[in-house]
């Protein structure tokens, strides 16, 4: 598999897209940006949205559009299909064609996750374990 240079800014990373994917991922970039003041760039090859470290992601794959939060294990009570998995506190929410997300509940996803990185600090910096 020959990988592809990731896109050099967020337009081009959605101008990439085609189909469901770039509507979803499209509607969900402008419903993030509406809910909170972040910091939106390429990182890791997809959107990567930072306040106080990163706090959210979105990124299209093949079949899916994952919509992710470093703390989102702290928000499944807003939205129980988050699921955890990978470093910190992380949990990805996962969007396949057909699926809908409610721009309010992105809203306030976005805005509690915005939250919690402002209260507890970089996700990336922070001791989970005491250590």
């Amino acid at each position: 598999m020959q990988k592809t240079a990731p896109a050099a800014n967020p337009e081009a990373y959605v101008a990439g897209l085609d189909g469901w994917r770039q509507d979803c991922v499209i509607e969900l970039r402008a419903a993030v940006r509406k809910a909170a003041d972040v910091e939106e760039v390429i990182k890791w090859g997809h959107l990567v949205y930072f306040s106080n470290g990163p706090a959210l992601l979105i990124r299209a794959e093949a079949e899916r559009v994952l919509f992710g939060f470093w703390r989102g294990q702290l928000l499944r009570s807003i939205e129980p299909g988050l699921k955890p998995g990978g470093k910190y506190e992380m949990a990805t929410l996962e969007l396949r064609e057909g699926a809908t997300l409610s721009t309010a509940v992105v809203a306030r996803l976005v805005k509690e996750a915005v939250r919690l990185n402002k209260s507890l600090g970089d996700p990336t910096k922070v001791d989970l374990h005491g250590k």
